[in-house]
């Protein structure tokens, strides 16, 4: 739904001071440049529609009829800057940057764009309907009542003069009367002139720079920059596995390696024994090492996929899996890890909490979506909210605009279902 926002001009008239202020003499700019440009944008498009249209057979005036298709744009551009003169709020440009350099792609981007033909169908409006009704609102509110406060000065130097066209007066007191309602006309008008520009800025707004718009641009923003801090945190887990795995778990080797040739230099006798036990020691250390390099982030999902990776998985489990995941081919890194997890995580509740024989792992690429399904025979009653692990997840899952379902009936069978967007990695 879409929310008016009240202009500027209009909070402006619920105050007192608004005669004096700025505020009716910035309404009446408003709509006398709004008359102004839309006879100029008349003008402008109904000739470059009819030159192109004469010229098109030739090709000549395809470039013409091009540019009457995105005259909305600088008509809009023109029209933010107007907004200004009785809504100084932001007046964003709805438009995207092109991704590449150059016209073409300039023209590609702006052609595709539901904003441009917005904007052209609001200078369609703007030369057939809106110059019209601005001037209608000058003349009305502006021009009117100050011809009738003029009337003594038309009087003084004419003898006597026809008040709007009808009323003919040729005495002082009846000028005199008439100037006063003028007055009050005057002062109506300014206020009148004040709704109408800020109708009409409304309008311009809501087709030209909507507020929710820009709203919607914001969130999109957040969304992307989600999915790149998404990346960013995905990089460096695999930095840190990495030397993890290229550091610290070669020396621990190194180190096991090194004790054990101790061990068995040593006499028998305390020192042996000590040795024995560092040794031992080290080898945990070492085995607690690869855990945890594991489960920061696999080396087998880095190197084969998500496809391996699960199978891996499958062979840790403590309840036996069966696995039925095909994929086309690798898929985007931040894909393959929130998957991966999920299978882990969901696994690792199986093995846990359900009392599931046999648990199974299923699913494929299809429709531009990764689709995955965990099914256990187990007791089932679980809840992805009471310390399932899965609460996490499933945020990770959204930011990549995913979906995770639970559905996991009182005595069984459990089964969970992930769905991420995705295409497969060049």
């Amino acid at each position: 739904m879409i929310r008016m926002h009240p202009p500027n001009v209009w909070r402006a008239m619920a105050r007192p001071g608004y005669l004096l202020s700025a505020w009716p003499w910035r309404s009446a700019g408003y709509l006398l440049t709004g008359v102004v440009t839309g006879v100029v944008v008349l003008v402008g498009i109904v000739t470059s529609a009819a030159a192109g249209a004469v010229l098109a057979p030739a090709l000549v005036g395809l470039p013409l009829l091009l540019g009457t298709a995105l005259a909305g744009i600088p008509v809009a551009a023109l029209e933010r800057l107007r907004l200004r003169l009785v809504d100084p709020g932001p007046a964003p440009d709805p438009h995207e940057s092109p991704g590449e350099p150059g016209l073409r792609a300039w023209l590609s981007t702006r052609l595709r764009e539901r904003a441009t033909w917005r904007e052209f169908g609001h200078a369609l409006l703007f030369a057939g309907v809106l110059w019209p009704v601005d001037a209608l609102a000058l003349a009305f509110f502006l021009l009117g009542p100050s011809t009738v406060v003029a009337t003594p000065l038309v009087v003084a130097t004419a003898g006597e003069a026809k008040v709007l066209k009808v009323w003919l007066v040729s005495g002082w007191p009846a000028a005199f009367g008439f100037a006063v309602l003028g007055l009050a006309l005057l002062v109506l008008g300014a206020y009148l002139l004040g709704v109408a520009a800020g109708a009409r800025a409304g309008l311009a707004r809501l087709l030209v720079a909507s507020r929710e718009a820009d709203l919607g641009a914001r969130v999109a923003e957040l969304a992307r920059s989600r999915v790149r801090l998404v990346d960013a945190f995905e990089a460096e887990r695999r930095r840190i596995e990495r030397d993890l795995h290229d550091g610290a778990q070669q020396r621990l080797v190194a180190l096991t390696m090194t004790l054990g040739l101790a061990r068995l230099d040593a006499p028998p006798g305390p020192l042996a024994d000590q040795l024995d036990k560092a040794h031992a020691q080290a080898g945990t250390a070492l085995a607690e090492l690869r855990e945890l390099i594991h489960g920061i982030h696999p080396r087998v999902l880095a190197d084969y996929g998500l496809e391996a990776a699960v199978a891996d998985a499958a062979d840790r489990s403590a309840v036996p899996v069966d696995v039925g995941l095909e994929l086309p081919g690798r898929l985007p890194q931040a894909v393959e890890a929130a998957a991966y997890f999920v299978v882990c995580e969901a696994l690792a509740n199986v093995g846990r909490h359900s009392g599931a024989s046999r648990a199974e792992v299923s699913g494929g690429h299809r429709d531009g979506r990764l689709v995955l399904r965990i099914r256990d025979d187990g007791c089932g009653g679980a809840r992805a909210g009471e310390g399932s692990g899965l609460t996490g997840l499933a945020d990770r899952v959204s930011v990549l605009d995913g979906r995770l379902s639970l559905s996991s009936p009182p005595g069984g069978p459990t089964l969970l279902c992930v769905e991420i967007p995705c295409d497969p990695a060049s």
